[in-house]
């Protein structure tokens, strides 16, 4: 029988048996995929594999040489990578931000209305609310720059969200971790990074509220204490739904 929470919706939530039933394969195949993230999944607590329905019937269109379903999330967003810099529990994180339904949505006044006064309280020319999949950085708003994205590998955000606190870059070329990073070598020439986490009902970090500079700068108190009350109204907004 399919499992199904009151929060699955229309992607109810398989068991490794039945979504080896789905694929026709054998349950130890099955377990294999999961291991390799060719099917996307999370342990409970209990120690038991769970993968959506979502993924599995995914996973079928693209064994079948079909196109993925119109606004049918990636599921290679939600396989955690390795080699990328990790929060804790990386798993339930991820399942966490997809059931957001907020990846690659349609641009909102509410969120923008924040990075709008991010830039204003800082004097920032860039503001951004990113949220953080396995393989990148996706803004849900921005100002001040084009780019709808980066690689995970080379998002600021991902590093503030391995952390429970703010992250305050004062200039990035001082700092081993962003000195080599193709956002500060290249365009746009980020000097100066200031990011708060945002975490969703259940602590999960999902993405940050942050603002960039293009020459390093710090921030005076009430500056960081006014992103610190921007970062905790997006994150009101983001548990009400």
């Amino acid at each position: 029988m399919v499992l199904m929470r009151p929060d699955d919706g229309d992607d109810p939530i398989l068991t490794t048996r039945e979504a080896a039933r789905m694929l026709g394969i054998a349950v130890s195949t099955a377990q294999q995929w999961i291991e390799n993230g060719v099917i996307p999944a999370w342990k409970t607590p209990g120690g038991h594999r769970r993968v959506r329905l979502s993924d599995v019937s995914a996973l079928l269109r693209e064994r079948a040489g079909l196109a993925p379903l119109p606004g049918s999330p990636d599921p290679r967003d939600f396989v955690p990578d390795a080699a990328s810099v990790l929060p804790q529990h990386e798993y339930e994180r991820l399942n966490a931000l997809r059931a957001t339904g907020l990846l690659d949505s349609e641009a909102e006044a509410v969120f923008d209305r924040l990075t709008w006064l991010a830039t204003q309280v800082t004097e920032c020319p860039v503001a951004l609310l990113s949220l953080v999949t396995a393989r990148r950085q996706w803004f849900k708003s921005r100002v001040g720059i084009q780019l709808p994205q980066t690689p995970r590998e080379d998002a600021f955000c991902s590093h503030t969200i391995a952390g429970s606190g703010p992250l305050v870059v004062p200039d990035t070329l001082e700092d081993a971790r962003f000195r080599d990073n193709p956002l500060v070598v290249g365009a746009p020439h980020i000097r100066f990074y200031a990011g708060f986490p945002l975490a969703d009902g259940s602590g999960f970090r999902l993405g940050a509220l942050c603002v960039m500079d293009y020459e390093p700068r710090r921030l005076r108190e009430r500056e960081l204490r006014a992103l610190k009350e921007l970062t905790a109204i997006a994150a009101e907004e983001i548990r009400r739904r």
